[in-house]
């Protein structure tokens, strides 16, 4: 049996970035003044934005990029292998890509599959995004769906 502990390995950062321990992070990029609270994983080929934060409990799994000044609520999960074969898929190049524009707002419990999401939206707490958000405004629900444009 091989044990692994969570480190910290593989991992660029810029500036001024905080890392709560224990945390899983491998593989990515953390740009200038990143926070990321205890018990987060980033996988690899992931990317986060100056000034942006992720919360206590929150997977980022690979080929995701977060932009600038982004929050990422306590426990929020990602997801780009979207079974579509009835199981999981081994093949990484397969995978979807999340890109996650700047200045947006991602509430707790919320679950982002593989998709886009535009500058400056807001996704409420709890919210599944199943569709890439190309309008600026307020999402919430399951599936996610405009409440109010800002």
């Amino acid at each position: 049996m091989q044990l692994r502990q969570s480190a910290v390995r593989n991992v660029t950062c810029g500036e001024n970035v905080v890392i709560y321990e224990p945390a899983n992070l491998y593989d990515c990029i953390l740009e200038d003044n990143v926070f990321v609270g205890p018990f987060v994983e980033i996988q690899g080929n992931t990317q986060i934005g100056a000034d942006s934060k992720v919360q206590s409990h929150t997977f980022i799994c690979e080929y995701v990029t977060i932009g600038s000044r982004c929050f990422i609520g306590h426990g929020v999960m990602f997801a780009n292998d979207m079974f579509r074969q009835g199981k999981p898929n081994a093949d990484r190049t397969s995978w979807g890509r999340i890109t996650i524009g700047n200045d947006v707002s991602i509430g707790s419990g919320a679950t982002i599959l593989a998709v886009t999401i535009c500058d400056g939206a807001v996704i409420g707490a709890g919210s599944v995004v199943t569709k890439s958000i190309t309008e600026k405004g307020v999402y919430a629900g399951n599936p996610a769906k405009l409440l109010r444009r800002l």
